[in-house]
């Protein structure tokens, strides 16, 4: 455009033009109306809007980020602004190009692609797969393998949302493994930073005797939807989902941001068909000492995956992006309150929502603690599934070879990975059972479940994780053999969770016993000790109850706890049940020696 008919700049306006301006937007404020007022193509102003040019009379708009002001926004925040983490491919090949780490920002945008720059802690990449219902091919596990040989540490680590990581990748490395994750029909995208994680689900969905709904496609449809729909990354912190089929195991759901459970109502309910449906929890998040509430919303499970996506949504546009400690949907459900986050996202359905008390629906099968250890009988005649330990959920890649190939010998080629750290060999006939357990027991794996050390859970640790103040995957390895050396049992099963930090990976507060790392006052590396929590039936938060423990003195403390659960429980009563009717102090009285 000849520059002689081009709007001029603001601060080019004549005296005559500028006087013009202020006093029109004065006469305008003051009538409540802001009429066109803009510059026509002969650089001269104008009330009709027809002439062209935009708005001069508007105040001018304000830089934000779903409102929020810029200059209001948290460090991660303006990082993601500046730009996407879906958009840092050129920046991967060249960093892998030139064998070199990235800035932190980079850092925190590698995390879109699920790769973690974890030093100091080991100065090399981590990955972390989106694998939805954890459930794995024995390809996949085989290729995983391969990679971890090649490129990593030789070793997957099964971790708290039935997913794996890998371990210690150069910078060179980093699209290669990239690639070959791709190749096997899996992906990372979206597996850190504050994006959707992994989807959870019962691990024995479509075999489960007392199941009320296969939930495994819809874990998978909401994988989909997230991974094909670019709004739905970089949200304001990081967010789960989860899906409870109501069988005999349990997925955790109630730890999650969504947390759907698959219920049934029967015949009489007023206003509502029987059948098949999910029942919405929202709000877990068990670092901060919550679980998802039941909100008393009745869904089809076909409206599961829209309403998540909408929810998704609504928290992405009003989560707060200014205060990374209250960027969780939990902290927008207290500010708002639950009715008017759901009444937000049903006005993007199209479809009402139906709301019916928790106790029209039928009561849900009690949860199995253990049912993720042992042999059990699938509903399919003739097969069984072998649940096996994988202590602290580590894998060397030659165990992996092996289960791959138990698989495809024994069953279908299958294996799930549970949210306990565990996996679970499926679809197994009567008849080889015996040799399938054989064979897990050589590779390094045991079927046979211990009522105290079948469940001992821990985060990475800070022998990979720049966040923990204590090997916690080793000082869970030294408790659990502690454990079974003195063949300590229970009546009940037990679960023992040991987290490195506030973070809180692996949901110490949700455990019988749980601890978090602290390093001492004289350096040493320890743990504050909390007992009593739990999810499903048993959902509540552990209270602690010894602070600064060393890390050496924990097997025996642990030990000691059990066995005053054994010498003071009631017949019948589970360890969480004891602890409860305790008041702090008398379970201090009790266990110290």
């Amino acid at each position: 455009m000849n520059s002689a008919t081009s709007m001029p700049p603001t601060d080019e306006f004549t005296t005559e033009q500028k006087e013009y301006l202020q006093g029109f937007m004065a006469g305008a404020m003051a009538s409540g109306q802001i009429p066109f007022v803009g510059v026509d193509p002969s650089g001269k102003l104008t009330g009709d809007p027809a002439a062209g040019g935009p708005h001069l009379g508007l105040p001018p708009e304000e830089d934000t980020v779903f409102g929020t002001p810029v200059e209001d926004l948290c460090k991660p925040e303006l990082i993601k602004r500046e730009l996407n983490g879906l958009d840092v491919w050129e920046r991967l090949v060249a960093h892998a190009e030139a064998n070199k780490f990235p800035d932190d920002a980079d850092c925190f945008r590698f995390k879109f692609f699920g790769l973690f720059h974890v030093a100091p802690a080991q100065d090399s990449f981590m990955m972390r797969l989106r694998i939805p219902a954890g459930i794995v091919t024995s390809t996949q596990l085989r290729g995983l393998a391969d990679l971890a040989d090649d490129l990593g540490n030789g070793r997957l680590d099964i971790t708290t949302r039935a997913n794996f990581q890998l371990r210690e990748f150069a910078p060179k490395s980093i699209v290669d493994v990239l690639t070959r994750v791709q190749d096997l029909g899996l992906t990372s995208k979206g597996a850190g930073a504050d994006n959707v994680r992994n989807i959870t689900a019962t691990p024995t969905a479509g075999f489960d005797h007392t199941e009320i709904l296969d939930v495994r496609p819809y874990a998978k449809a909401v994988h989909h939807y997230i991974l094909n729909h670019r709004d739905l990354y970089g949200l304001p912190r990081k967010f789960n989902i989860a899906f409870d089929g109501g069988g005999t195991i349990s997925a955790a759901a109630d730890t999650n941001d969504i947390a759907f459970f698959a219920c049934r109502v029967g015949e009489g309910v007023a206003g509502v068909e029987s059948g098949i449906y999910f029942r919405v929890g929202l709000g877990g998040i068990t670092g901060h000492k919550d679980f998802a509430k039941d909100t008393g919303l009745l869904i089809k499970p076909d409206q599961a995956v829209p309403l998540a996506a909408a929810m998704l949504r609504v928290f992405n546009e009003n989560g707060d992006r200014t205060n990374r400690k209250k960027a969780r949907l939990k902290y927008l459900l207290e500010k708002w309150g639950v009715e008017k986050f759901i009444a937000t996202a049903e006005e993007r359905l199209a479809f009402d929502l139906v709301r019916l008390p928790l106790d029209q629906c039928e009561p849900r099968q009690p949860v199995l603690k253990h049912g993720h250890v042992g042999v059990y009988r699938q509903k399919q005649a003739g097969l069984n599934y072998l649940g096996a330990i994988a202590l602290v959920g580590r894998v060397q890649s030659g165990q992996a070879r092996r289960l791959a190939d138990l698989a495809d010998h024994f069953g279908t080629g299958e294996i799930r990975l549970t949210v306990w750290q565990n996996f679970l060999l499926p679809n197994i006939p009567n008849a080889f059972v015996p040799s399938v357990e054989r064979s897990l027991e050589r590779i390094g794996f045991t079927t046979q479940g211990s009522t105290t050390a079948g469940c001992v859970i821990a985060c990475t640790g800070n022998k990979g994780c720049k966040y923990a103040a204590a090997d916690t995957k080793g000082h869970a390895v030294a408790l659990a053999e502690h454990l079974r050396k003195n063949d300590r049992q229970t009546d009940l099963p037990i679960n023992i969770h040991l987290t490195g930090c506030p973070h809180s990976c692996a949901q110490h507060y949700c455990g019988d016993i749980g601890g978090v790392a602290a390093k001492l006052k004289d350096g040493r590396e320890g743990y504050h000790i909390v007992l009593g929590g739990g999810v499903d039936q048993e959902q509540g938060i552990g209270r602690e109850i010894f602070k600064g423990v060393g890390a050496e003195e924990l097997p025996g403390l642990v030990d000691r706890i059990i066995a005053t659960y054994q010498e003071n429980h009631d017949t019948g009563e589970s360890f969480v049940e004891w602890t409860r009717r305790h008041e702090i102090g008398e379970l201090q009285e009790l266990i110290s020696p």
